[in-house]
């Protein structure tokens, strides 16, 4: 059964593979780890891949799990949804082998009536991979970036023959002025949320808004964050933004 989900870009969440690790600087407060540490701790497809350290706080293992017991699960799903592929953890992780990656691609490519949504911080895995995987119309491929030293995902996003490309600018923790967003068919932002959030700046999102909006390019505007995010919402300048790929927009999804 798929796992409903309350992020808001996406419907239900997939998770073949499980477990991480910290890569650069938008991982510090991962809320994968801090669930994998906490609630989902004793849970068998999340036991052992994270824990808290003496001073309480979450930290990934450097297992990552496998779960071909869970491959067939978009099979199964009568309803097409949006999917966000490995919630939990990252398709293009360095110890996740290249066969389980085409299994999981051969499953997206068998199920056009669903949209999947491929989250990476590795991009450059993805990029060397890339001609060994069917790029199928429904297989949409994302590099999250927090900060300007991160920019260059985007140039790697732009090498993957994804028909979706799109950014996660979350959790957003500074301006980007490197960032370049051509070629790219969606943008994201939010701010960091949970435990220890770091303040996002609201002039920084304007300016990715208004960069967006000059090249055309869907903008989607997900949470302020904060330790409790709902009360910060998701507003911007008065409005929400609820921006879509525009291939997803022209065939009715």
């Amino acid at each position: 059964m798929a796992t409903a989900t309350k992020i808001e870009w996406t419907e239900s969440t997939w998770n073949p593979v499980t477990g991480c690790t910290r890569v650069s600087e938008g991982c510090r407060n991962c809320y994968a780890e801090r669930l994998t540490a906490t609630r989902l701790r004793k849970t068998p497809k999340y036991v052992g891949l994270a824990q808290l350290n003496s001073a309480r706080e979450p930290r990934w293992s450097g297992e990552i799990r496998l779960h071909p017991d869970l491959l067939n699960e978009p099979t199964r799903w009568s309803q097409p949804r949006l999917v966000f592929v490995n919630s939990m953890s990252d398709l293009f992780h360095q110890k996740v082998p290249l066969d389980f990656i085409q299994q999981i691609f051969d499953v997206m490519n068998r199920c056009p009536q669903h949209t999947f949504q491929v989250l990476t911080k590795r991009p450059e895995i993805a990029v060397q991979h890339a001609s060994k995987l069917r790029w199928s119309s429904n297989i949409w491929l994302g590099a999250s970036i927090e900060d300007n030293y991160a920019c260059g995902r985007a140039d790697l996003l732009r090498k993957v023959p994804a028909g979706v490309r799109f950014l996660s600018l979350e959790p957003l923790l500074g301006a980007l002025p490197d960032l370049d967003i051509s070629e790219i068919d969606w943008v994201i932002v939010g701010g960091e949320s949970g435990p220890g959030a770091r303040k996002m700046n609201a002039e920084w999102v304007r300016d990715l808004r208004d960069r967006c909006h000059a090249s055309s390019t869907p903008f989607f505007f997900k949470q302020w964050g904060g330790r409790q995010k709902s009360r910060h919402g998701r507003e911007l300048d008065g409005r929400t933004w609820d921006e879509l790929p525009r291939t997803f927009v022209e065939v009715g999804a």
